[in-house]
């Protein structure tokens, strides 16, 4: 009953958002109070009703009602209740409910917090965003039910995929998920705006938070899915290029423009027509990013396995909402104007080049990713664009954004003096090249560059941490005043200091990790030995054991460094029940300097078995950058200035007029 409940609650919700969509909008164009007024009951009413589906569907996986297809088809009764709760969304029916109900969550935050929005450009807003949940709603109803019932109920379930039986698979579709609908308010504030033909400064200031919002999540989320190919694939990296993993990043490079890019319009009136241009094209690599993931023409670990008729009507929508949204931009275009004038050295000028930067990036990847389902589709051809490509063409264009990051904060508005931004930046110099000559004294021989790359993390860092410095005063102000000058710093600008922080020690966690890898890959007999990095690693034989639905192979590793015990490893190689599939479990052991990583492979006939041991040097930056960039996001959210609207510029007063 419950499930029928639900799935009566999705149409009821799919019924409301049709109401969101029309009336308020129509109230808007005639400037109707009562008819915009709809727009928050009808937003609140939709969460209401999507969220009680969600756990109604939520309810059968967890109580097993194997009468209910989906959960007969991606849970199992002897499955942990993580991960009967993580199978909700670990398939395509289930994790489009929750495309939807996020789409409804934010219409809603939008519906509760935006109450300071112009009454027009919130019930636009509100009835763009629901005329995406009305999209979606039907494609759920029309091609993938997750309330279909069967009859007769199997007596247990085909299991969720093992390798999504994981902690951090279990939070990051979630995140993912906030981070790509995330992106729809940013879309929904650009197409409100456009219909009602004014963008401006405040524009810009209430667009910033929910874009940074969704920025936020899919930096974390992202994350999440490099963590987990790291240490659940076994194969020993944390990025593999894949179209899909590509599909989530291209919309986090774009959104990453899209916060600086609303920045410079915000404090400057400036970059109107780019910054809603690209509001609409994060939006749209968003949808093709789920496009891709669920359409079947792509073979991943990450995809959905669906039919294609489903991925014509997603593309559908992908056409109908990029396709109209950017025709109105072309209708409204002329209407834009743009604001003040900028010189090229500027805080203006450095953020352009930030987008310049990101923007050609992101269509690098996009055509790595694209082209080789382009030629398939028109010659039948099957290539693959992999690592060497996206290495060769993305990392070039980073050099530069890396190299002039620092810069940026310490360049005035409209004109600045790159010559004394570099003088402020003398430390952070220092500090670069001191890294450089360490690292050649410690590494040589070793690639050439990476002292250089890793160098470049620490310019990044060194000059987050000295923006901070300067701002307050340090060096020539006593003690006591820094100290309160640090204090008194606004939010937003510690969100933006730590965030660049982040991505200094992304960096060197990205380039220590790619040129000092160290792999081992041998055939090791109880009491062999092997030496990966300085760690002598010695094999104490392998035994069987039981989990909660599964059976596993533990290999058992004593691990010293110059003689010392330091830890035991116990990579495994697991098959579980439902469905019989074999995994991977790594044995990891941290340190700051680095992860030993080893891999237990199969038993061989002549006796012993194959062992992969790594050594990445200073990877766990990577991940530990990217919670900073996620915890500065949450700085910068909490700065009031962005609860707020924008001030209004003063006018001109005109000169009285003597009498006669």
């Amino acid at each position: 009953m419950i499930t029928e409940l639900g799935h009566f609650a999705l149409i009821l919700g799919v019924m409301v958002a049709i109401v969101q969509m029309t009336l308020p909008a129509w109230g808007a164009y005639k400037r109707d109070t009562r008819l915009m007024a709809i727009a928050e009951p009808a937003a609140l009413s939709q969460l209401t009703l999507l969220t009680f589906a969600f756990l109604s569907l939520m309810h059968a996986y967890v109580t097993s009602d194997f009468s209910v297809a989906n959960v007969a088809t991606n849970s199992h009764s002897t499955k942990p209740l993580l991960y009967k709760i993580s199978g909700v969304w670990g398939n395509h029916e289930g994790s489009m409910l929750l495309w939807v109900l996020i789409l409804a969550i934010f219409g809603a935050a939008v519906a509760l917090f935006g109450r300071n929005l112009p009454a027009t450009l919130r019930a636009n807003v509100l009835s763009v965003q629901a005329s995406i949940a009305v999209a979606f709603g039907l494609f759920i109803l029309l091609t993938s039910n997750p309330f279909e019932r069967l009859d007769p109920a199997p007596f247990d379930g085909r299991g969720l995929n093992p390798i999504l039986q994981d902690p951090a698979l279990s939070f990051h579709p979630p995140f993912l998920y906030m981070g790509y609908v995330g992106f729809s308010m940013a879309f929904s504030f650009a197409i409100g705006a456009l219909l009602e033909g004014r963008t401006d400064a405040a524009w810009a200031r209430w667009v910033r938070p929910w874009t940074l919002l969704a920025w936020m999540c899919l930096t974390i989320g992202i994350a999440m899915g490099s963590w987990w190919a790291y240490y659940e694939l076994g194969w020993g990296g944390w990025w593999f290029w894949d179209p899909v993993e590509n599909a989530s990043f291209m919309p986090w490079l774009a959104g990453t423009a899209l916060l600086h890019s609303a920045l410079v319009m915000e404090k400057r009136d400036a970059l109107k027509v780019w910054t809603v241009l690209l509001a609409i094209l994060t939006f749209s690599l968003s949808l093709m990013g789920t496009f891709l993931v669920r359409s079947g023409v792509l073979s991943s670990v990450h995809a959905f396995a669906v039919d294609p008729e489903r991925g014509v009507f997603v593309l559908a929508i992908m056409v109908l909402f990029t396709g109209g949204g950017l025709a109105l931009f072309a209708y409204r275009a002329r209407e834009l104007r743009q604001g003040g004038i900028f010189a090229p050295i500027s805080r203006e000028g450095s953020l352009v080049l930030n987008n310049i930067l990101l923007t050609t990036a992101c269509a690098t990847v996009l055509v790595g990713t694209l082209y080789p389902l382009a030629l398939e589709s028109a010659t039948g051809e099957k290539i693959s664009v992999g690592a060497p490509y996206f290495n060769m063409t993305f990392g070039p264009l980073m050099l530069p954004l890396l190299l002039a990051l620092p810069f940026g904060p310490f360049l005035a508005w409209k004109r600045g003096d790159a010559y004394a931004a570099a003088q402020r930046l003398f430390v952070a110099v220092l500090a670069a090249i001191a890294v450089v000559a360490i690292g050649y004294a410690v590494t040589k021989p070793g690639p050439w560059l990476a002292p250089f790359g890793i160098a470049l993390g620490v310019w990044v860092m060194a000059g987050a941490i000295s923006e901070l410095l300067f701002r307050a005063k340090a060096g020539s102000a006593s003690f006591d005043e820094v100290a309160r000058r640090l204090r008194n710093l606004p939010r937003s600008v510690y969100g933006t200091a730590l965030a660049h922080f982040g991505v200094g020690m992304m960096v060197i966690g990205i380039i220590a990790t790619s040129a000092y890898q160290t792999e081992r890959v041998l055939l090791m007999k109880e009491g062999a030995s092997l030496d990966v990095a300085g760690y002598d690693v010695t094999f104490n034989g392998a035994h069987a054991a039981k989990g909660p639905n599964y059976t596993e192979t533990i290999g058992n590793f004593s691990v010293r460094y110059d003689g010392e015990p330091v830890t035991i490893l116990q990579p495994s190689k697991r098959l579980y029940d439902a469905p019989p599939q074999p995994t991977t479990e790594a044995g990891i052991y941290n340190a700051w300097t680095g992860d030993l990583y080893l891999v237990l492979g199969d038993e061989q006939a002549s006796g012993g078995w194959v062992v992969r041991a790594y050594f990445h040097p200073f990877v766990r930056f990577i991940w530990i950058g990217t919670l900073v960039m996620f915890f500065a996001g949450a700085i910068s959210l909490s700065d009031r200035r962005l609860r707020v609207g924008a001030p209004q510029r003063a006018r001109r007063v005109p000169a009285a007029v003597p009498a006669e």
